[in-house]
Parts: structure tokens; C-alpha cells; sequence
């Protein structure tokens, strides 16, 4: 989250205007509620109000920019590709900057799924494997490194790496800039003289955009090139209308309160499902250990934290690395289901629908061992960094702090800990040593305070205390 985002309520424009309810929770359309859930809510209204809203000032509005902050699992993607379509077809050029190629196949994956009639082209580097292959089995997508080739094409899909290098172009009227809060302002600078109005969407609760080299001596200028192209572009422009989506799809009523509460307090959202839409069960039952104790108590309340002995330890904890994959091994071996508003009746958990988070590559790599080891295969291991992003129905995460003697600034990073805590459908399964709260508690926040700089809100040490606060409620003890 960006530290201007941060620290104050997200400026929504006014519902009374001329671009409608930007703030679907005060709409009278989609009746009195607020995003903790009383009665009356609709969230498919709210969703829909807010992306009318947000569709009014993009084909309308008279300011150069739009910003729409989106939660875990909200539908961006799908605001986005509902963006380009109208754009397209109101007769006006499109350029769509992502901030990695996966990113960027995907959204021509899902736009050419949408509109199979709309050209598209995929603007790509010179390397020999620079776009997803599948992409040429789309008759309407054109792939080229040189953006010559994809002139007068509706739309033109690419990252801001690619973009920056493109020159000599006519500007293209709109851009739609997906995940804006992982961009940096300086990449923003570098493309910024190709279009003319652009849509800004991202999640303000993800990772801070990465930088390989220290920026402390740009911190607190208005013009810091380390900070997200949002907080940038807000800072010289703070009237541009800002907007956000209202409903998580992804998370389940079981996580949406905590993960708004602790992550997002200022832009709070709900989920779109209620209690009991969804459910996660097993054709073997319990066999009495821990491992199976956290996994019923994840099944029923969505939540589990198995707690292992506090001790300083590796950043490779062999009993947590251990402990991780066992609850993968368990959760293949019980025979999960889940049932949910996509399908009434049960559906097998495969491998591919469970995740394991991390918070360092190293420990990926030895979870990925340990799951060799138990004659696992299939599952996604990957740190947090990677997962932002993608879904599953189970996650099973390895809490940053587990074991460790002290709290770093990034064991502490609130996005870290958002990504790591919101990829999951049903359930998530945190495996954590003991004492994570003293060690919060001897490890303070001391992080500089600097002039222009606003404080960030939620910070990290808050954030972990508040998701280790409501995991606890579902705490089985477990000594390997």
C-alpha cells in the first residue's frame, strides 16, 4: 500500500455529481449497508453501481486520469477488459500497460475471450519466448516487437518495460494502466507521453513496488521515483476521480472482515458470498492429530493456525518446512470437497487448487522438497511476491515471522502478509511458531519519520498483530 493511500480515506467522487455513486455502500440503489454486512446488502448492485460509476468517468469525464482501488479478488481484471471493450467500441485507440508478460497474456487471453471479433495486438520483446504460445491460436490477436506493425488496432496490450522503449508514435487516446500500485512512478514517466487519458487500476494493499537500489534520498519529494505510480500521479493531481470496488469474490465471508479490517481500514469492502455458500469438507475423517485438528478447524471456520513450539530457528525451519507439507499431504489425503456458488455439489480439492505461501525463495524451494518427499506433486509453492495475483480454494502459509529472533522491516511489510493471507476461496492454514506477539512486542516499530512522508496505515507490526489476534480463535498446538 502506498504511503499517500495510506494515510488518509480514499478520495471518492462526489455521489451526488454527475458521475453517480462512487461509493456503492452510500447508494441508494443497492440499498442501506455497510461493508461489515447488515441485511440488504446486495453486493452484485454494489459491484455493478461502482463499475458504472467508474466506466461514466473513464468514457466521460473531463480529468486525464482515473483511479480505481481494487481488494483481493474484487474483479479487476474483469473492469478491465469490460474498460477496453467500451473503449474499443466507442471508436477510440487503446493502449493497456501490465506490469509483467503473464499479466499481459492474460489480459489477452480474457479479452480475446470476451470479443473473439476485436483485434488486438500483443506488443512483445525480441526474445524467442517472449509471449504465452497459446496467444497464436487467436485469430483477432497480432503479436509483434515492433509497434509499427499493430498501428490501427483497437487495442494494444504490453508491459511498461516494452512501453518505455517505444518512440516516434502518435499518442494513443486512452491507456488503461493495470496494476498501477505495483508500478513505479518512474516507469510511469517513461510511458506517459503515449496516451492522452488514461484508467488507473490496482490493489492498494499488495507489495510495494520492488527497487533494486536505495531511495532514501528522494523520500518525502512529491516526485520520488521508488514510490507507486499511483501515489505519485495523486500527489500532482489530487483532484483526479478515485473510485473503488466494493466486493471481494474471492474471499469468503469467513476472511473478508479480517483481511478489510486489518489491510484495508480506510477502503473497507465485503464479500460476495454469505455464510454457508460456500463449504469445505472431507470423505476421511480425523485421524486425531494436529495436522488434521488445524485442517477441521480450517474447514469449518476458514481459518487455521498450527502452532509449533516457540524456538529461534533457520529461515528453513525443518519442522515448520516439515509441518507445511504434512498439512498439504493430509488435505490430498483426506479427500477434500468444496462446494460453492460456482457449483452446488461438490468439487474434488485437487493439487492444483492448493497453494503454499512463503515469504523467501529458500523456503519455497525446501517446502517444494518436503512435498517430493510425501510424494506430492502438482501444488504451487512460491513466495508471496509471485502468488499476488492468483486464486486458489486452499492456501497453506508459512507465516513470515515464524521462528525468527527479530522483526525486520520486510518480515514486517503489510502487503507481504495481505498477499499471503487473501489467495484462498475456502480456507487458509497458517503454520507458526509460538511467540510471534512478544517478538512483536520487543520489536517496535523504528522506522525513520520524514518530512512529506505520511505515516503508513496500517503498518506491518498492526497488521500481524490483528491476523495472529483472529488466528488464535483457531489455534491447534502441534509438537512434531
Amino acid at each position: 500500500m502506498s504511503d499517500a493511500d495510506a494515510a488518509a480515506p480514499a478520495r471518492l467522487a462526489d455521489p451526488t455529481g454527475p458521475t453517480g455513486p462512487a461509493d456503492p455502500f452510500d447508494a441508494d440503489s443497492v440499498g442501506r449497508a455497510d461493508p461489515a454486512g447488515r441485511a440488504g446488502f446486495d453486493p452484485g448492485a454494489a459491484a455493478a453501481a461502482a463499475t458504472a460509476a467508474i466506466l461514466r468517468d473513464t468514457m466521460a469525464g473531463a480529468e486525464r486520469g482515473v483511479v480505481v482501488d481494487s481488494p483481493p479478488g474484487a474483479g479487476k481484471s474483469t473492469l478491465v477488459v469490460r474498460a477496453a471493450r467500451e473503449l474499443a467500441a466507442a471508436g477510440r485507440p487503446l493502449m493497456v500497460v501490465a506490469q509483467t508478460n503473464a499479466q499481459v497474456d492474460d489480459l489477452v487471453i480474457r479479452l480475446a475471450e470476451a470479443e473473439p471479433e476485436l483485434p488486438i495486438g500483443r506488443l512483445h520483446s525480441s526474445d524467442a519466448t517472449a509471449y504465452d504460445p497459446a496467444l497464436n491460436a487467436l485469430p483477432a490477436v497480432r503479436t509483434s516487437a515492433k509497434v509499427g506493425d499493430l498501428a490501427g488496432l483497437d487495442v494494444v496490450i504490453s508491459t511498461a518495460a516494452k512501453w518505455a522503449h517505444t518512440k516516434n508514435v502518435e499518442p494513443w487516446q486512452h491507456a488503461i494502466v493495470d496494476e498501477a500500485y505495483q508500478m513505479r512512478s518512474d516507469a510511469l514517466l517513461a510511458v506517459a507521453g503515449l496516451f492522452e487519458r488514461a484508467l488507473f487500476v490496482g490493489d492498494p494493499g499488495q507489495l510495494d513496488p520492488f527497487s533494486v537500489v536505495g531511495a532514501e534520498q528522494w523520500s518525502g519529494l512529491s516526485y520520488d521515483p521508488s514510490a507507486s505510480a499511483v501515489t505519485t500521479l495523486l500527489a500532482h493531481n489530487p483532484g483526479l476521480p478515485q473510485h473503488r470496488l466494493p466486493v471481494s469474490w474471492r474471499l469468503p465471508a469467513s476472511a473478508a472482515p479480517l483481511v478489510s479490517a486489518a489491510f484495508y481500514p480506510y477502503t473497507p469492502f465485503r464479500s460476495g458470498t454469505e455464510h454457508g455458500d460456500r463449504r469445505l469438507s472431507f470423505g476421511v475423517g480425523s485421524d486425531g492429530s494436529g495436522v488434521d485438528r488445524v485442517l477441521d478447524a480450517a474447514a469449518e471456520a476458514g481459518w487455521g493456525l498450527l502452532e509449533l513450539p516457540a524456538r529461534h530457528t533457520p529461515r528453513t525451519d525443518p519442522e515448520a518446512v516439515r509441518a507445511v507439507a504434512l498439512v498439504v499431504r493430509r488435505l490430498l489425503d483426506r479427500g477434500g470437497a468444496a462446494t460453492s456458488e460456482r457449483s452446488p455439489d461438490p468439487v474434488p480439492l485437487t493439487a492444483a487448487r492448493i497453494a503454499v505461501g512463503t515469504a523467501h525463495r529458500d523456503q519455497a524451494a525446501a517446502v517444494r522438497a518436503a512435498l517430493v518427499d510425501l510424494g506430492v506433486s502438482g501444488v504451487v509453492v512460491d513466495t508471496a511476491n509471485r502468488l499476488q495475483g492468483r486464486e486458489f480454494d486452499v492456501t497453506v502459509v508459512l507465516h513470515p515471522l515464524s521462528g525468527r529472533p527479530d522483526a525486520t522491516a520486510f518480515h514486517l511489510e503489510t502487503g507481504r502478509l495481505c498477499v499471503l493471507a487473501s489467495r484462498h476461496r475456502h480456507a487458509c492454514v497458517v503454520v507458526c511458531r509460538a511467540g510471534v506477539p512478544e517478538l512483536l512486542d520487543d520489536h517496535p516499530s523504528t522506522e525513520p519519520v520524514r518530512l512529506g512522508v505520511s505515516m503508513k496505515f496500517p503498518d506491518g507490526w498492526e497488521a500481524n498483530h490483528a491476523v495472529l489476534a483472529h488466528l488464535n480463535e483457531h489455534r491447534v498446538r502441534w509438537r512434531p
